[in-house]
Order: structure tokens, then sequence, then C-alpha cells
């Protein structure tokens, strides 16, 4: 099969390129939600299987590992042969994984069925390759359509995880896994129908530079903006998937706040993340993208000091769940922008894979480290205070990337 160079294929349908926008929005919607259940199931699964918080995060972290591991050769294969099968690989195994999850009886279990399975799944349906295949599609446009298509990982969460935490009390845990196995394996078939037919590049293109590995990696090995976009994408894994996605909801609870209340202040933050989203990938196309990307690494810090101070308050937590939604998954469509323009669209699914590699292992360690330190003293705030330095850290490193694209004008339609 000819490989692709998205670079080529750029603005060719722009009409198809909405629909595959729209299609990857629901793939990610459902299996992001299934993904980040983990936070939620914790306290069930301490009161009926007797697993701490401790064991299920280092579980979510080798959930993170395994995403790493392989995410940078999905990019790769996604570079060759495009996504519609890569896909629907990857929801069968989370898919299958989780209805197995239903059973689970032993620790073992969870590690194999939901850390190294799915985990195989979630490194392929990610926003970080959903980002390389909408490049496929658009130019002048390509940060609002990645917001878009890249938001269904989040919009999806503000219907989907309240409604699972309903769900969860009314008929358990167990029930709720197969409801989610059957669900992701349904949207495998759905999802590539709808993407259909990709565009395709001569295949000299590609096979000069998508599919040769020795150039691909010397290029990215002397590339500045690629290590400030990785190692500020690890810490962005360590602030969002590691400590809030695992542990958001667990911290809530030993807070005295009821899990169903976090699960709906869960809720509230991946609606204010849909938004934020779409607004800095609109603005992504206009403004200054380094400065853009450092002021939600700032914003985001900032947060982290109002988590903790949310026991006893409602309001606190919702305040809380708004402010950091908006500067949750709004680096996505940001740096999938500075990939395509400085490093290239057409080694782009094995860049986002590198760096999306760095942003698991950043959650990986997230999630572990806050496992670990709640189980050896019962509070969170060492994990909130090492994330608002990293934080901080993140929006330094970010503000020496160049930016090499003019002020733009208004665009046209892509």
């Amino acid at each position: 099969m000819p490989p692709f160079d998205p670079s080529t294929a750029a603005i060719k349908d722009s009409r198809k390129g909405w629909v595959v926008v729209g299609t990857l929005f629901l793939m990610l919607g459902i299996v992001i939600t299934g993904r980040s259940s983990i936070g939620l199931m914790m306290p069930f699964w301490k009161d009926d299987l007797g697993w701490s918080y401790g064991f299920v995060s280092t579980a979510g972290a080798v959930m993170m590992t395994v995403m790493a591991a392989i995410a940078p050769a999905a990019g790769l294969v996604l570079d060759r042969f495009g996504s519609r099968v890569l896909y629907a690989v990857g929801m069968g195994f989370i898919g299958t994984a989780f209805v197995l999850c239903s059973f689970m009886t032993e620790r073992w279990q969870l590690i194999a069925l939901f850390s190294i399975m799915a985990g195989i799944g979630f490194s392929v349906v990610s926003p970080s390759l959903v980002s390389s295949t909408v490049a496929r599609y658009f130019d002048s446009r390509l940060g609002l359509a990645t917001s878009i298509a890249s938001s269904g990982a989040t919009g999806g969460q503000l219907a989907l995880m309240p409604l699972l935490g309903l769900v969860v009390v009314a008929v358990g845990w167990r029930a709720s896994f197969i409801g989610i196995g059957v669900t992701i394996l349904a949207t495998a078939i759905i999802v590539p129908i709808l993407i259909g037919k990709e565009p395709r590049a001569p295949s000299s293109v590609g096979a000069a530079k998508g599919w040769s590995l020795a150039p691909t990696f010397a290029q990215l090995r002397g590339d500045k903006t690629f290590w400030l976009l990785t190692s500020g994408f690890f810490i962005c894994g360590f602030t969002t998937t590691g400590v809030i996605k695992i542990h958001l909801i667990p911290y809530a609870v030993s807070c005295g706040f009821p899990p169903l209340q976090g699960a709906f202040a869960y809720g509230v933050m991946c609606a204010f993340s849909l938004a934020g989203m779409i607004i800095y990938g609109h603005l992504s196309d206009r403004m200054h993208r380094p400065a853009l990307l450092t002021s939600i690494y700032f914003m985001r810090a900032l947060t982290f000091i109002l988590l903790m101070y949310i026991a006893d308050s409602p309001a606190t937590l919702f305040t809380f769940a708004i402010l950091f939604g908006i500067f949750d998954y709004a680096t996505f469509p940001i740096v999938a922008s500075l990939v395509a323009s400085h490093i290239g669209r057409h080694i782009m699914g094995i860049t986002m894979g590198l760096i999306f590699a760095a942003h698991s292992l950043g959650g990986a360690l997230g999630s572990f480290m806050g496992g670990y330190l709640f189980e050896l003293s019962a509070r969170y705030d060492g994990v909130w205070m090492t994330s608002l330095g990293l934080a901080l850290l993140a929006a330094l490193l970010t503000i020496l990337i160049e930016e090499n694209r003019p002020p733009v004008a208004e665009p046209a339609l892509a």
C-alpha cells in the first residue's frame, strides 16, 4: 500500500474533512470516557475488592507506560497506512478488555486487561494521533479542526462521565464495564465506515520522508522545537492525565464529597475543557502559538492552589473544575499546529506519537506518585504542590519556542 503524505492532501476534500472531524469527536468521546473511568471506579473497587488507591494508581501508571511504548509505532503505522484500520484494531482491544474486566476478581487481572490490553488500544485512539489524521484535510483551519476533533476527548465525558457515575451507582461497576465494552466495540465498526477512503499521496514522497526511520529520527534529534514540545508535554501528562484524571474523584471523596458529586464535577471540568480547546484551537490559527501554549501552562499552575482548598466547599470544587477545564486539553491543537509548521506533516504521525509517549510517561509518573503519596500520608497536598511547580516549568520551556509564522488574518474556510 502506498504511504501517505498529509501535506499534499490538505484542503483537497474539505467537506469530507468535517465529516472525519465529527467521526473522530465521537470516537474520542466514547473511548476517553472509558479510559478515565479508572478514577471513578477507585472507591467502588476499594469497597468491593479491597483494592487500595495506591494499587489502582499503579495500574493506571502501567497503562500509561504501555501507551508510551506503543504510541510511536502507532504513529509510524498511521503515517504509512492511514488511520481506519488502526483505530478499529485499537478499539477492538479496548472493548474486549472492558468486557473481560467485568469479571475481575484478582489484582493481576486489572493489570493484564485494563493496563496492558486496553493500554495498547488507548495508545492508538488518542488526541495526538487524531490530530495527525485531521492534518490530512486542513491547512489554514488546522487549529480549529484539530481542536473540534480532539475535543471529543473531553466533550464526550461531559455527558458520559456523570451518566456513567449514575449507572455505576444503579447497577454496579461490573455491568457498567460490560456496557462500556460493547459500546466501544460497536464504535470500532462504525468509525472506519464513516472515515471511508483516506487521501493518499505519491509513494515517492512518503517513501522518502514518511517511512524512512533514520532520517526521521535524525531530524527530530536535532530539532529544538521537538524537544521543547516533548518536555512540556511530559509535564502536561503529569498534571492532567496523571494526577487530575486519575485522582480528582478519589481526592474529592477523601475531602468528604460522595463519588457521584465528584463525577459531576469531573463532567463540569470536561464541559469547560471542550470550550477551552475550541477557543484555543481557533486562536492558534491567528495568534502567537508559543505564547498561547505558555499561557495555558501558567494558568493551569495557578489552579492547583485552588484545588488545595476544596474541602467542605462544593463551590470551590466546581470553581476548580471550571478553571482547570479551560486549560486542560487546550494544549493539543496548539502542539499539533506547531508540529505541522515546524517539523512537517509528512512525519506528523510518528512525531505526535513520540510527543504523546512523553505525555503518557508523565501521566504514568503522576498517577503512581499520587497513589503512593496518598498511601503514605492520606493527603494529596504534596502532589498538588509538585504539579504547580512543574506546570510553571512547562511554561518557561514553552516560551523558548520560536514562532515561524507571521500574524494571520481571518482565514478563508479550508
